[in-house]
């Protein structure tokens, strides 16, 4: 313990030293080349972008100077791939480089020879479009090249044509280049000595496509040097062989290969401009010529300028038709339709935060100077800047959407409506913020709209002053959802009903609880409240009494299928109609998440707690009142419980539900018609029939067994029809004697017993 104090002030008086970190510049080089970018493409933009940069800083000066000595001549940049010798040449006639440039700005890593003349600017007001800012952009030729060769000279007067090389290891050679081609009035030349692994790059085609991915906007003429074919009429030799004199030589056209420069950047940055200098025709052809996959017209652009806190430029376009590669997938990752840009430069289409995913389909462009990118400008950084620039393309969109929504002609927005529907009912569900704006943007059928769509707005303006709520159902198709039973109950009292017909659409609705101070209600829920009269629910109460029996006998032979059974006083044409409790989900759904399940390989049973299906009934309907009958006479009958069964299934069909056994369904089915048979139909006709069913199995069911060995499935009663002789067959005065017939005939009343007797 002594020793360590005694040593506290020896600690508290030590000196400090200060120290500059070492690298490996080797290692540095080698993370720069292999770490920092992920596509080798990069190289070809970083390499034009500072050519660009320098043809501005030659323009700047030369603009500022009041030297009479310097270069004078117009920059521009080329680019040229010469696979005989295995190397590629970017040549600009920008400002060149002096020695102590050479050594600073491409000697030192990280060093932005930009960015040091920015500064030198002072307010930065000057009128330039300068692009570097990191000092790395150089090095990425080291990506597609082992060895890099630059040829420069510089606009001031005197200055002679160096040349810098280096095989991107620790070191690096400047030398004068009097021998190498020399250049006309100041600019660079880089001369990239390409690896083997890198030798597609050689192919124009493949150069061409890289200038006019990433810098078809540059400022300053961008040319690339590659083959071009023309066709020239010369005269035909062979034909012009027994040319007689003074006629017309005979002539042939035949290809021309030239090489030579050809301009890679004719299309000008319309969104650079102010929106008013641009008409509408260079709107749609810079539509067609920055988005190449477009073959369709632009439905609308907006076109529009931040600035403040964050400047941005953007041009934003909705389409004219869904992109095809949207058509497959609605989120496609390959679908990349918004393209960002820094000072005329691509960066990239790939960001993710830039637009949210329910505007996949918009398309435009985007360019600002305060985007958070990283070295590589590969990567954008989440920021404040990106939230605010993410803000104002949404509320941007949204104008356009709206505008095309007030449109005199409606024809506008039903056909964006078709195309990009979807992807304002997936904002609904993804996008809270701007929810509310997106809801008068929706469109569904309704009971009342036919074949046109209707919106929130325009059913609000219809409904009656009785009615306190927006009501909905869901079903497969129109058709289907019109059938259900629990529209009978809103139309009855001359209510709109919206028709959600896709697994998307009931999604959506969920979403949306209330609209302009008025509830959404799923009229397929239990518990539908119309707000009736005191009279109304007086009568319901007594009527829930007076059938308590059958919706305790039905709850008992629905046990497991449905969760309880009530009285309805809202059906009209319907016995009975099957609605979901407050946490169920509807068939529609139910079939769709069981498809989903089994597509993801996972079982559907745990998905059965969301089916409370709840079976309501109609009073008044006489299928009901008979089976009140049946109840109170004869509830153990199997007549009973097939008539009971019976109903639920209809109810089932009606309501978009799945009959669970179609064997048993089809079984009562038959015997209902059998009995109908039976009732209505000839003498000769019912034995006919019953013969053939008894004795022909194989007409009716293709396992005879199924029908000989249960008689009493096709025929309830064997005693009545096949065992009683003396009242179908054995009888010959009721069917076989001619005498008893002719009685028949003259007895009317004994004719009109005779069905009663078959019976």
């Amino acid at each position: 313990m002594s020793e360590t104090t005694s040593t506290t002030p020896a600690t508290t008086e030590k000196k400090e030293e200060t120290f500059e970190f070492q690298a490996e510049v080797g290692r540095v080089m080698d993370i720069i080349i292999n770490s920092l970018y992920s596509d080798k493409d990069i190289f070809l933009r970083e390499l034009v972008s500072n050519a660009a940069d320098a043809c501005d800083k030659k323009r700047f000066l030369t603009v500022t100077s009041d030297a009479d000595t310097m270069d004078q001549s117009p920059p521009q940049i080329r680019v040229r791939a010469d696979p005989d010798k295995q190397v590629i040449i970017i040549e600009d006639s920008g400002v060149g480089m002096t020695r102590d440039e050479l050594i600073n700005n491409l000697g030192r890593i990280a060093q932005s020879g930009t960015k040091n003349f920015m500064d030198a600017l002072g307010d930065g007001s000057a009128d330039v479009n300068l692009i570097g800012q990191f000092g790395v952009g150089f090095y990425s030729a080291y990506l597609i090249a082992d060895r890099v060769e630059v040829v420069t000279k510089s606009m001031q007067a005197g200055s002679p044509q160096l040349r810098w090389e280096s095989d991107s290891g620790n070191s690096f050679t400047i030398s004068d280049a009097e021998d190498a081609d020399p250049i006309e009035g100041s600019g660079t030349r880089l001369i990239l000595h390409v690896k083997d692994d890198a030798m597609h790059y050689l192919e124009p085609s493949k150069l061409e496509q890289l200038l006019q991915r990433y810098s078809e906007f540059i400022e300053f003429p961008l040319s690339l040097w590659k083959d071009s074919t023309e066709y020239e009429k010369v005269p035909d030799l062979e034909a012009n062989k027994d040319l007689a004199e003074g006629e017309e030589p005979k002539m042939k056209t035949v290809p021309v290969t030239k090489s030579e420069y050809t301009t890679m950047n004719s299309q000008k940055p319309v969104w650079l401009r102010p929106p008013k200098e641009v008409t509408e025709d260079e709107y749609q052809e810079f539509y067609k010529a920055a988005f190449k996959g477009s073959f369709d017209e632009p439905q609308k652009w907006t076109h529009f300028r931040l600035e403040g806190q964050v400047e941005c430029k953007a041009l934003l376009y909705i389409p004219g038709m869904l992109p095809f590669e949207l058509s497959k997938d609605m989120f496609d990752e390959e679908a990349r339709n918004i393209r960002l840009y820094v000072k005329r430069v691509f960066i990239n289409d790939k960001f993710e935060d830039i637009m949210p995913r329910w505007l996949k389909f918009v398309k435009g462009v985007v360019d600002s100077d305060d985007l958070p990118l990283n070295v590589s400008r590969e990567i954008l950084q989440k920021s404040k800047v990106l939230s605010i620039i993410n803000k104002r393309l949404v509320r941007k969109s949204l104008d356009m959407f709206r505008e095309l929504a007030d449109d005199e002609d409606p024809s506008k927005y039903i056909m964006f409506w078709n195309n990009f529907g979807k992807y304002l009912k997936v904002g609904i569900i993804e996008d809270e913020k701007n929810k509310k704006d997106l809801i008068p943007l929706l469109r569904f059928y309704s009971n009342k709209s036919g074949e046109e769509y209707t919106s929130f707005d325009k059913y609000v303006e219809g409904m009656p002053e009785a009615q306190k709520s927006i009501y909905y159902v869901t079903g497969e198709g129109r058709k289907n959802a019109m059938q259900l039973p629990v529209v009978e109950k809103l139309t009855s009292r001359g209510f709109e009903v919206l028709l959600m017909t896709e697994p998307l659409d009931e999604i959506t609705i969920e979403a949306i609880r209330d609209y302009k101070d008025l509830n959404v209600v799923d009229a397929t829920k239990e518990g539908l409240d119309l707000e009736d009269d005191e009279d109304t629910k007086k009568e319901k109460e007594e009527l829930n009494e007076q059938y308590i029996d059958i919706c305790e006998f039905l709850e008992v032979e629905l046990k497991g299928m449905v969760q309880k059974v009530t009285v309805s006083t809202l059906l009209t044409d319907s016995p009975a109609a099957l609605v979901q409790g407050a946490y169920g989900v509807s068939p529609t759904m139910q079939r769709y998440m069981k498809a989903q399940s089994v597509a993801s390989g996972g079982a559907d049973g745990n998905l059965d707690s969301m089916n409370q299906a709840v079976l309501e009934i109609n009073p008044k309907h006489s299928i009901v009142q008979d089976l009140q009958k049946m109840v109170n006479s004869d509830k153990d009958s199997e007549e009973t419980r097939n008539f009971a069964l019976l109903m639920y299934d209809v109810a089932s069909m009606t309501g978009g539900y799945e009959v669970q056994d179609a064997s048993a369904f089809a079984k009562r089915v038959m015997s209902m018609m059998s009995d109908k048979a039976g009732q209505g139909g000839s003498d000769g006709k019912v034995v006919a029939e019953l013969e053939t069913v008894v004795t022909e199995p194989e007409t009716v069911v293709a396992e005879p067994e199924t029908v000989v060995t249960e008689p009493e499935t096709v025929v309830a009663e064997p005693e009545t029809v096949v065992t009683e002789p003396e009242t179908v067959v054995a009888e010959p005065e009721t069917v076989a004697e001619p005498e008893a017939k002719k009685e028949d005939e003259e007895n009317d009343d004994d004719k009109a017993i005779e069905p009663e007797i078959i019976v």
